[in-house]
């Protein structure tokens, strides 16, 4: 089957932005210029935008047309970021995956609440038991890059610092070393889906972005659940790296 014009079209643009032709932040053919360049109708030249959209190599900016992505890919590297140095030492687990590049969280409820069946057993809590719940939006360079929900057992937290918005340095986690749990190995869940309407609005989506959803389970001693972390990532901001040994 021959390829359909579209495809080529976006495939031709694709090379322009990989090959730095086209360099980040730079405004990618309009559709009247890529009818007029490719002699196609305005619906394939519609059809290719869409394409670079959902692979996530362009966003549309209102007022300025669409234009190649410009933001540099957060590098996650799960090892180092949830290595208890890190978060031991006062230092944001965020520290790790930034180089200094600058992180707010513009978003913060914590709250005591009844926990859901689809936690309770992950946390070997009996359903409905109350768990402390942190609700955080994250920004990077002032997009929103990540939404993350934490659920920590109320009897276990409950009159310390992971009750508050800030936690204090280091985060929930030197705040559970405090009092006696400190996290000694992590799990994490990785998938990936199109995002909610909800997850498109907090995240600023553009159409076609996926999200990478990160479910973590953080353990104490003897395997003790200590928390559940369930993230939402806008997938087009994501660089993920996972190091082993042989």
């Amino acid at each position: 089957m021959p390829t359909p014009p579209y495809r080529l079209i976006a495939d031709d643009l694709r090379r322009r932005i990989l090959d730095g032709d086209l360099p980040p932040g730079a405004v990618v053919p309009s559709e009247n210029v890529l009818v007029e360049q490719y002699a196609v109708a305005a619906e394939t030249a519609r059809r290719a935008l869409a394409v670079l959209a959902a692979e996530g190599l362009t966003e549309a900016r209102r007022g300025s047309g669409t234009r190649v992505r410009a933001f540099q890919p957060i590098l996650r590297q799960a090892g180092k970021r949830l290595a208890a140095a890190q978060w031991g030492s006062g230092r944001s687990i965020w520290e790790a995956d930034l180089d200094q590049r600058p992180m707010a969280v513009d978003r913060v409820t914590v709250t005591e609440r009844p926990c859901p069946d689809r936690i309770a057993e992950a946390l070997s809590l009996e359903a409905g038991a109350a768990v402390w719940v942190r609700d955080r939006r994250y920004l990077v360079e002032g997009a929103p890059v990540m939404l993350a929900t934490s659920y920590l057992p109320a009897a276990m937290v409950a009159g310390s610092a992971i009750t508050r918005a800030d936690s204090g340095p280091g985060g929930t986690y030197a705040r559970l070393a405090e009092l006696g749990w400190p996290p000694v190995g992590f799990r994490e869940q990785v998938r990936v889906r199109m995002p909610l309407p909800e997850e498109a609005r907090a995240l600023e989506l553009g159409a076609g972005t996926p999200v990478v959803l990160i479910v973590r389970f953080a353990f104490a001693q003897d395997g003790v659940p200590v928390e559940v972390n369930e993230m939402t990532l806008d997938a087009s901001r994501y660089l993920m790296e996972w190091e082993f040994p042989a």
